[in-house]
């Protein structure tokens, strides 16, 4: 049996291969994040899939280590977790295209055994063959052993703080791959006899060359990030959206995280940005100069808005990626001269550090989608550090993603924070708040009462035609609290991964395709109804209704069947309507007018009562109980109703020609 040469040897193959082992678990969630994401489900699959990886080698290994204890066989094994390693720049494309239909938890661990397991596989043979060599009495076994595991473990230390905080952010992940790689073949050409074995060393050897000179050549190193971070691989494309302008694409891994205007930082695409601009005008009228803190820069969007629409204001970011912020400045419009200060740490660091009672308004916006919530930002803790900032008027408004029945993030959200603050409201873009779809909603906490009213109001003295932030009524908020377990977010217990986990594995499933595609021939009924095209926005409604049996699709059916004059036929639409979502307001509303039609003017009160008790926002539903109290002889009734509709916006002359057409009738 062949010893290894000199005494540090042993140790040195041990130590840089436990090292690279680790380098690879680290680098694997940064290589697979721009394709799945980074979640529980990644992190538990890398960790896992290495683990059985290492696992698997160390018994492999002492098999061979048995049959053939030799240096030369060790320098093989160290060429073949080279090769391995370099294999996985050519495997990424070819393996996430592989698993495209793959419901998305097996598809996660489908990638990373394609890409890592075998590497881990062959690097786990290692230890096994160098302790082998070592032995030179069984009296020493113990400290041989010791010493050769202890290395290792020294190796993986060694191996997981350097790829965090050197390599990845020094020369990206792929390139960290191809150093693994590099590292592995110059060790098993200096240390492993490979002479000794031309017959089998001679083609692996070309095979490295090969592969590592083709690597520069062919794109294989190439991320398509436009900048790598340890937090994301960054990437900013160009887009065009609604109204022909054109924008920048912020995307943080596989998350389209910010659409950004070069020319126009008024622009806010999204609808949750738009009410963070409403809630910035009402406090902006309160205090002309307003303090704001956002939480979370990426693209800047808000920052830059608010400065350009309140020169005047103080705008401070925490963006906890410095990278991110680079970008900002280099592809996405930020002024070198701006004003807006940006602490690159995370919150719970930077937030303690920030005067208190000093801000008007802090905006949360790093609840980026199911994947990517950090938890610690979820809880009553910071809740209450929040607290500390805000002056008593202040207002913390934050976006969150989840489905409003069926998900649990948002209700836990919800109640921690009226832990902490009096008022907590819930806004979203329109009045719909009985569907379950997954949605982005604005949570607002305060220490002040917030109107909707006074919200409209401040935003309509400004030069704002219309609001776009609709409030969930208060008797709902209650209702809907009490549908689920009241959970506290804590720092001590806050299973946010948990509670999102549903929604993030069903992203990808076929019934959520289904849906998709619903949704798809329903947003061209929306046109087509629109367009007047109202036989073509009849099938695109029934089309989206047979993949996924959905309120909203038979409240617009039956709203085109009633353009028609097809009354009972919409009404049976939205009796489905109803059915399938008993808050559903519009439905209501929509029923009650048919009835009105049909001149059953009880049945048509009974619904508008409903509809108005859902949404007391719904100026049409008051227009059309009026209209059908008129009809009734009930004067009194009428006329409170027509108060309340024409303080919502409803048009007078519209609703005068109606009360007098139903009032001659009668």
């Amino acid at each position: 049996m062949l010893q290894l040469a000199r005494p540090l040897e042993p140790y040195l193959i041990v130590f840089v291969a436990s090292a690279c082992v680790l380098i690879i678990e680290i680098v694997a969630g940064r290589i697979l994040a721009p394709t799945i994401g980074v979640s529980l489900y990644t992190w538990t699959s890398i960790i896992g899939i290495v683990l059985a990886g290492i696992s698997v080698g160390n018994y492999l290994g002492g098999r061979m280590a048995d049959r053939y204890p030799s240096q030369t066989t060790l320098g093989l094994i160290l060429l073949a977790a080279s090769i391995s390693s370099l294999t996985v720049l050519y495997l990424i494309g070819a393996a996430s295209d592989a698993s495209e239909g793959l419901p998305l938890q097996w598809r996660i661990m489908f990638l990373t055994a394609a890409l890592f397991f075998l590497p881990s596989l062959i690097l786990g043979m290692v230890t096994p063959v160098v302790i082998k060599l070592r032995l030179k009495d069984l009296d020493n076994a113990g400290n041989v052993v010791g010493k050769i595991y202890a290395l290792s473990t020294v190796g993986s230390i060694f191996g997981t703080f350097i790829t965090g905080f050197v390599l990845i952010q020094w020369i990206g992940s792929r390139e960290t791959i191809l150093l693994v790689a590099l590292v592995l073949f110059v060790m098993a050409l200096s240390l492993g006899n490979l002479w000794r074995a031309k017959a089998a060393s001679v083609p692996l050897v070309a095979v490295f060359v090969a592969l590592g000179s083709f690597s520069f050549s062919s794109g294989t190193l190439d991320s398509n990030c436009t900048l790598e971070s340890n937090y994301y691989c960054i990437r900013v494309t160009d887009a065009e959206v609604e109204g022909g302008q054109f924008v920048k694409v912020l995307h943080l891994d596989n998350l389209l995280h910010s659409l950004v205007s070069l020319e126009n930082p008024s622009l806010l695409v999204y609808s949750y940005q738009e009410i963070f601009a409403e809630l910035a005008t009402y406090v902006a009228q309160q205090n002309p100069s307003p303090r704001v803190l956002f939480i979370g820069g990426g693209g800047y969007t808000m920052p830059r808005h608010l400065e350009a629409i309140y020169p005047q204001s103080t705008l401070e970011v925490i963006e906890i990626d410095p990278k991110v912020t680079r970008v900002a400045f280099e592809y996405l419009g930020l002024r070198p001269d701006t004003e807006i200060v940006t602490y690159n740490e995370d919150a719970r660091m930077a937030v303690p550090k920030l005067p208190r009672s000093q801000y008007d308004l802090v905006i949360g916006d790093v609840f980026n989608s199911d994947v990517s919530v950090p938890f610690h930002l979820t809880t009553r803790e910071f809740n209450e550090q929040i607290r500390t900032l805000l002056k008593d008027g202040g207002i913390y408004a934050v976006n969150v993603i989840d489905k409003l029945y069926s998900g649990k993030f948002l209700n836990a959200y919800v109640n921690t924070l009226q832990v902490t603050f009096p008022y907590v409201y819930i806004l979203k873009n329109d009045a719909r708040w009985d569907d379950d779809l997954l949605q982005t909603y604005v949570v607002v906490a305060s220490r002040q009462p917030l109107s909707r009213g006074a919200l409209e109001r401040a935003n309509v003295e400004t030069g704002r035609a219309e609001t776009v932030s609709r409030f969930m009524p208060k008797d709902t908020i209650g209702s809907w609290l009490d549908s689920s377990e009241a959970t506290l977010l804590t720092d001590n217990f806050a299973p946010v991964d948990n509670m999102l986990a549903p929604i993030y594995l069903a992203r990808d499933s076929s019934a959520t395709k289904n849906e998709s595609e619903a949704k798809r021939h329903y947003n061209a009924g929306v046109e087509l109804e629109g367009q007047g095209a109202l036989q073509e926005a009849l099938e695109e409604y029934t089309l989206a209704i047979e993949l996924t049996d959905f309120a909203q699709a038979h409240n617009n059916r039956g709203a085109v069947y009633a353009r028609i004059g097809q009354a009972e036929r919409a009404i049976q639409d939205y009796d489905e309507a109803v059915r399938l979502e008993p808050q559903y307001a519009l439905a209501y509303f929509n029923r009650g007018a048919a009835y009105l039609d049909l001149g059953q003017f009880q049945r048509a009160i009974d619904d508008l009562d409903e509809a108005t008790r859902l949404d007391t926002g719904l100026a049409g539903a008051y227009a059309s109980r009026a209209v059908a109290y008129t009809a009734l002889g009930e004067d009194a009734q009428a006329a409170a109703d027509i108060d309340r509709a024409l303080e919502l916006g409803f048009d007078a002359a519209v609703l005068m020609e109606e009360i007098d057409n139903f009032g001659n009738e009668r």
